[in-house]
């Protein structure tokens, strides 16, 4: 069974006219690791906000179809039950960050759950050590670089043991360096933890890889959904006006189409191909 399935979901904001999304269905399995993108406005931050549930219950607005997360369906259960199964970072951790210490930050979920304290401690040690920042503990979230503010807002919703992580833009403001740190962070929860990732990125060259799916929203539609090489080598893909991976863009200039069953994502693999 999918541990994410979205059935026909459309979704009108209060006082608008016109839906945000439009008959959305998708199914992501436990372990997935799922890239989501499209044109600015077309519904992405909508779509993560249904996968937590936060939308409709603290957003009120036209709901139809169904979310289920994890076995949850997410008009059935408040926000903060849902929160326990999936994680929603947001862009800017400065806007998620509000305790003196990162030890602190990342055990606020934990004590909220009313755990024992041996458990709160033990969550926390290790979500700090899974994300590499243990040595960060003490310092206050205002004195780091905002790559480091990022994985402080992914270690504290995984000291809440989500199955789901959910990320909207996390890179967004990140300078290169910190954004390849955080999205490698990424890839080493999904392959060593096995954590569900659903990512919302523009910077397609750089994740592309990563992803077993990739899929594309436009005008609040779900068009494409696929294989990262099959989807973003697409004409569609290209038309709808993505950003699409300039070594895509390269390789469909040289007139590469698959060698050995694979298209290049990645410079190196565009090097290999071009080798052989």
């Amino acid at each position: 069974m999918p541990i994410v399935e979205v059935r026909s979901l459309s979704y009108t904001y209060p006082g608008s006219v016109r839906p945000t999304l439009s008959d959305i269905n998708i199914s992501v399995e436990e372990g997935e690791f799922i890239l989501l993108t499209g044109p600015s406005g077309c519904g992405k931050t909508t779509l993560c906000r249904c996968l937590n549930g936060l939308i409709p219950n603290s957003y009120g607005g036209e709901f139809t179809g169904k979310v289920i997360v994890d076995g949850l369906v997410t008009t059935e259960h408040p926000v903060y039950e849902i929160a326990q199964h999936v994680g929603l970072v947001f862009q800017n951790p400065e806007n998620e960050l509000f305790c003196t210490s990162v030890e602190r930050e990342v055990a606020f979920g934990p004590e909220n759950l009313a755990l024992p304290r041996e458990e709160i401690r033990k969550r926390v040690e290790e979500s700090l050590a899974m994300v590499g920042i243990s040595h960060l503990r003490d310092k206050s979230p205002e004195e780091l670089s905002g790559g480091e503010q990022q994985k402080v807002a992914i270690a504290a919703l995984l000291a809440m043991k989500p199955k789901i992580l959910v990320l909207d833009e996390p890179t967004a403001n990140l300078d290169p360096a910190s954004a390849q740190s955080v999205l490698n962070t990424l890839l080493k929860l999904n392959e060593e933890s096995g954590v569900t990732m659903i990512l919302v990125e523009h910077r397609l060259e750089m994740v592309a890889h990563m992803a077993d799916r990739c899929a594309i929203l436009n005008e609040g539609r779900l068009v494409l959904v696929g294989e990262p090489e099959d989807v973003l080598y697409s004409d569609e893909a290209e038309a709808i006006g993505i950003g699409i991976p300039k070594v895509v863009q390269v390789a469909k200039n040289l007139g590469i189409n698959k060698i050995n069953g694979k298209r290049p994502l990645t410079s190196w693999s565009l090097a290999d191909l071009l080798r052989m």
